[in-house]
């Protein structure tokens, strides 16, 4: 994922609407891809509050998501929306907006 593309993906996540508590993201490692010229890999923790969720946007990479803790609901456009728990997974490719990612409790944090 070029630079940019990561600097507006945080960026869209820090700037959720007022009334969505925001998440908070931190990388957990950032890899070039040596036999993709370039193309990296970014992985990060997120952790949405009780009730925090992020904007419709796009990744314009490929995203992988398993859950750590808590319950999460996913949705890209087009598709149907998912509620995810503890080891559970979602993906979404390079031209899928992401229409919903949400805490689906808002009264425990979740984390994937």
């Amino acid at each position: 994922m070029p630079r940019t593309t990561l600097a507006w993906l945080l960026l869209s996540l820090m700037t959720s609407p007022v009334l969505a508590q925001q998440p908070d993201v931190a990388p957990v490692m950032v890899r070039e891809l040596t036999d993709i010229p370039g193309k990296e890999v970014l992985m990060l923790t997120v952790e949405y509050p009780p009730g925090g969720s992020d904007p419709v946007h796009r990744h314009d990479a490929h995203g992988f998501i398993y859950v750590l803790e808590g319950s999460v609901v996913m949705q890209v456009q087009g598709g149907t929306a998912v509620t995810l728990t503890p080891g559970q997974t979602f993906d979404e490719g390079p031209d899928d907006g992401h229409v919903v990612g949400r805490n689906a409790s808002t009264t425990r944090p979740a984390t994937f």
